[in-house]
């Protein structure tokens, strides 16, 4: 097909942009994230891509959306800001309180993304709208995202100069979403990072190329450092959530 546009990102599975389209290999639990999209489509949600089908090469068909999505360092996007922290924890709460209770969460609390982080926003004027690669959707407890949501766009690792700036806005995103019990926040963050690293760890192992590559590249190292970092704030971080 012509008119291909390879867009940043698909180090996993290669995305391309077809005109108003986005195109990318079938992932392993599509129908989960079909099924979920078509809800959220149907719930008139906008913070989530449409699912248009397969093309003629099996490939899964996704509209576009339009912004900025924030990857490597030609990103200028502050997704550490407040404004841009609140929104993503509205928009987080939005898609949680309209999947609580479906079929889709079977049972559990709600569905989660899984997967939140800057890399799957689209801002439009510096301010988060949608998210985008729900292929880690499922059924989970709603601090699972939130979590993930405060590792991932606070960047909480050695980087950080000062735990106690960045506390203030691990709290700013419990309030913004509206998460009352938050005891096992800090440890839910922990257990992502770990969780993480054993993932790509085994797969690696098991001969990933991909993850082969991520490991061989510092990213075990990296997410190790950065769970030590928390673990050794605990204190500081946890104090800003009483």
């Amino acid at each position: 097909m012509t008119g291909e546009e390879i867009l940043p990102g698909g180090f996993v599975n290669k995305v391309v942009r077809v005109g108003d389209t986005v195109r990318r290999a079938v992932p392993v639990r599509a129908d989960f994230a079909r099924r979920l999209l078509a809800y959220l489509e149907r719930a008139g949600w906008p913070g989530a891509p449409r699912f248009l089908g397969i093309d003629e090469q099996g490939r899964q068909v996704l509209s576009h959306l339009d912004g900025v999505v924030p990857w490597g360092s030609g990103a200028r996007v502050d997704v550490a800001a407040d404004e841009g922290l609140f929104r993503v924890a509205r928009l987080v709460r939005e898609f949680h309180d309209l999947t609580a209770g479906t079929s889709l969460a079977a049972g559990s609390e709600t569905v989660c993304h899984n997967d939140l982080s800057p890399r799957n926003t689209v801002y439009r004027a510096g301010v988060p709208f949608a998210f985008i690669d729900w292929d880690l959707a499922a059924p989970g407890a709603r601090i699972h995202d939130v979590a993930h949501v405060c590792w991932q766009y606070l960047g909480l690792g050695p980087q950080i100069a000062d735990a106690r700036v960045v506390a203030r806005k691990v709290r700013l995103v419990c309030d913004a979403y509206g998460l009352t019990d938050r005891s096992l926040l800090i440890d839910t963050i922990i257990w992502w990072q770990e969780r993480c690293r054993r993932g790509i760890e085994a797969a690696a192992a098991s001969g990933d190329r991909s993850m082969i590559y991520l490991r061989d590249t510092g990213a075990v190292r990296t997410v190790r450092d950065a769970a030590a970092w928390v673990t050794r704030h605990r204190s500081t971080l946890a104090e800003a959530l009483r």
